[in-house]
């Protein structure tokens, strides 16, 4: 029996750092018997206890996810060329953006000590793997553990690290690659295939991820040997999300086209739905994370407070033209009928 045995469906909605993940989605997740998770990343410890606090006045069923430590340290000179090629636009918002790099590892161990001391339902990690110590640590509180995967190979690395379930996200899946190798842009392939080529070798229980949008999604990950979906695109037009409004703005204006997997934004490979800087920088962005994150951070804010959805990193997997302005349940409703 695992945590996933306990769902009334079979469906997670997947973390989704930077504002959509909110308290409110995750219990919106747990009413329709599934799970919700928080996305932990970008958050402090202290901003991260108040949402489980928050969410633990409603449900017990619930997860969180962290940033597990992967830097990427970009070159000196590569971050120096970046930051004059989008001066002009920070300019335009009137901000400044860093001269020095900025490299942290999103305050890893505050967050896991405080999962530790106040334990939740579930952990997942994604970014990097930690280490056995740190899994470990976890379990002996609970926990169940879980690792994002995004090849058998890093299925296998996870497997032996001790996490307790796999998360296993094809390249469809909007916002962050969960790759465990960010210099390089993941092979894109089908989720399904992916899922059963992992789960033929993986003792491991599967949690499928990226492009999940309608119920015929969710069966072909059940049937390739998952025993759960995660979901994140689909949900973000749902009221209980806190997605910006410059994201929902382009989310129901017109076509903008096929989304790219780039760094432009962060440094780190992720799929995002085309704008103007994407459009001027994603050929020109180097590998670097956090620090190119931190770099573009002062005009993805500035123009979101603006209401520019040209300027901000507009997070959304392959099928995002399909996603509907509802509730939540109805989403879960829709993506279970039949099952």
């Amino acid at each position: 029996m695992t945590l996933l045995d306990d769902l009334g469906i079979p469906v997670l909605a997947a973390p989704m750092a930077g504002g959509p993940t909110t308290p409110e989605l995750v219990v919106a997740a747990a009413a329709a018997g599934g799970l919700g998770v928080l996305a932990a990343g970008y958050r402090t410890a202290e901003a991260l206890a108040e949402q489980v606090a928050a969410v633990r006045q409603t449900t017990g069923t619930f997860g969180v996810n962290l940033f597990a430590p992967n830097p990427v340290p970009v070159e000196r000179d590569a971050y120096d060329t970046y930051r004059d090629r989008i001066r002009h636009d920070a300019e335009r918002f009137e901000v400044d953006v860093p001269a020095e790099p900025r490299e942290d590892d999103d305050a890893w161990q505050a967050k896991l000590d405080l999962l530790v001391a106040d334990p939740v339902p579930l952990v997942s990690f994604t970014f990097g793997l930690p280490s056995d110590r740190d899994i470990d640590r976890l379990r002996k509180v609970g926990t169940t553990t879980a690792q994002t995967v995004t090849s058998a190979q890093e299925a296998r690395a996870a497997e032996q690290a001790g996490v307790d379930l796999l998360v296993v996200q094809a390249p469809a899946a909007g916002g962050h690659s969960g790759t465990l190798t960010p210099e390089h842009v993941p092979v894109d392939r089908p989720l399904p295939g992916l899922v059963a080529e992992i789960a033929a070798t993986s003792r491991k229980p599967i949690v499928a991820a990226g492009g999940i949008m309608t119920t015929a999604n969710v069966a072909s990950a059940l049937d390739a040997g998952a025993l759960a979906v995660a979901v994140g695109t689909a949900l973000l037009l749902s009221p209980e999300a806190g997605t910006s409004a410059a994201h929902r703005a382009a989310l129901l204006g017109p076509d903008r086209g096929s989304t790219l997997m780039t760094r432009a934004f962060s440094g780190r490979p992720a799929r995002a739905i085309p704008n103007r800087f994407l459009a001027s920088h994603h050929g020109g962005a180097p590998s670097g994370y956090p620090a190119i994150h931190h770099l573009t951070s002062p005009i993805r804010k500035a123009a979101g407070a603006a209401g520019d959805p040209d300027y901000v990193n507009l997070w959304a997997g392959t099928g995002y033209r399909s996603i509907r302005e509802r509730p939540a349940a109805d989403t879960f409703a829709d993506l279970t009928s039949g099952l």
